[in-house]
């Protein structure tokens, strides 16, 4: 990548320096002051058409041998493979239209270049024409726009008719905590201004909400495999979103407001540990690593993928770094996890009921 950068500010600077040269000749008084094209112009202009065609043409196969290993892997969401069929179409559409219009253009900008005495073809009108190149994306768009959004309206069916697990994701600059229901899968409510820090209540939720006792608050998202995620995003201070790339999932996180989206994730974090992608990405990455490790550099620690969660908004300095770590496991991994963890009662109300117990007790004594 650094070489390719190299080159094109190196082929930048040569136009400047040959710009300039144009310009200093133009200043000269004995210099022809004609800026009328003749036969050798449009001749040099007719040849570069060329030399840019092959130049682009060049640069996208390059960039498919070099860059395709960094794409996403097989997406890991029940939805994922339909949303990436849509995407690879509309590609295969617009490079198909861009490598022949481009082409045409190209061609005929050589071969009816000016040239004395010779009068390019071309018609004035044609109702023909005009209609073929009219319908074709309209068919081609319609086409595109219909299959859009019945995937939309499919990736967006977010119900509670499967017995989803429900999971908020609450947003904040610079990180992300996440919130499941509990054990009647069932958030209780919630608001920003309701937040007491002194009492950990981070997220807001409402003491009074019998919901809210067994609600799970976490730094870490834990997903069973197979199973519907029904997810409530909220957002503290500023707009972020919530983009989870492996899962071809992503949704604003809104101040004020609860925005949803739903999917299934259908491979465990260690099924998509093996797939070939994303193995040979791991190899790529721990070998740079360490050869960082081999001059002591810093973040040279062999690397393991996970899913991961990530703001797709720039939402501050630190936007880059805000990130959770995605698990996803079997049913009876995730069921192991959640009996591990404290609930909000556990954590908040039952400290507020044992110091209000003490106030009680210290009276008490005083007396």
């Amino acid at each position: 990548m650094t070489t390719l950068l190299t080159l094109v500010v190196l082929a930048l600077v040569a136009i400047a320096i040959w710009q300039m040269t144009k310009i200093f000749e133009l200043s000269q008084l004995k210099t022809e002051n004609s800026q009328i094209a003749n036969d050798s112009d449009n001749n040099t202009n007719g040849y570069l058409l060329f030399a840019f065609l092959i130049f682009i043409y060049g640069i996208t196969i390059f960039s498919f041998w070099k860059y395709s290993k960094f794409l996403l892997p097989e997406a890991a969401s029940a939805h994922g493979a339909e949303y990436d069929s849509l995407m690879l179409v509309s590609f295969i559409i617009i490079f198909f239209v861009q490598t022949l219009t481009q082409a045409l253009l190209h061609y005929f900008g050589y071969k009816y270049r000016g040239v004395e005495g010779k009068r390019a073809l071309f018609f004035a009108d044609s109702d023909r024409l005009e209609f073929i190149w009219t319908i074709i994306p309209v068919i081609v768009l319609s086409g595109l726009i219909l299959w859009g959004l019945y995937t939309w309206t499919t990736i967006m069916d977010v119900n509670d008719e499967d017995d989803p697990l429900i999971v908020e994701l609450y947003a904040q600059q610079f990180s992300w905590t996440a919130r499941y229901g509990g054990e009647d899968n069932v958030l209780g409510k919630a608001n920003v201004r309701m937040i007491d820090i002194n009492k950990a209540n981070v997220l807001g939720l409402d003491e009074s909400d019998t919901y809210a006792a067994d609600d799970i608050i976490v730094k870490e998202l834990h997903l069973p495999v197979g199973r519907k995620v029904n997810f409530k995003m909220r957002s503290q201070d500023v707009l972020h979103s919530a983009y989870m790339p492996h899962f071809r999932a992503q949704m604003n996180c809104v101040p004020g407001m609860i925005t949803e989206f739903s999917f299934t994730p259908i491979y465990t974090t260690e099924e998509m540990r093996q797939n070939p992608d994303v193995a040979d990405k791991v190899k790529r990455t721990n070998a740079i690593r360490s050869e960082r490790a081999a001059n002591g550099e810093e973040n040279s620690d062999p690397w393991e993928f996970d899913y991961i969660l990530l703001c797709n908004k720039i939402c501050g300095k630190s936007h880059y770094n805000m990130q959770m770590k995605i698990i996803v496991e079997t049913q009876e991994e995730y069921d192991a996890w959640v009996a591990e963890q404290k609930t909000f009662g556990q954590n908040v109300m039952g400290q507020a009921s044992t110091d209000e117990f003490k106030n009680i007790e210290t009276a008490t004594a005083s007396h």
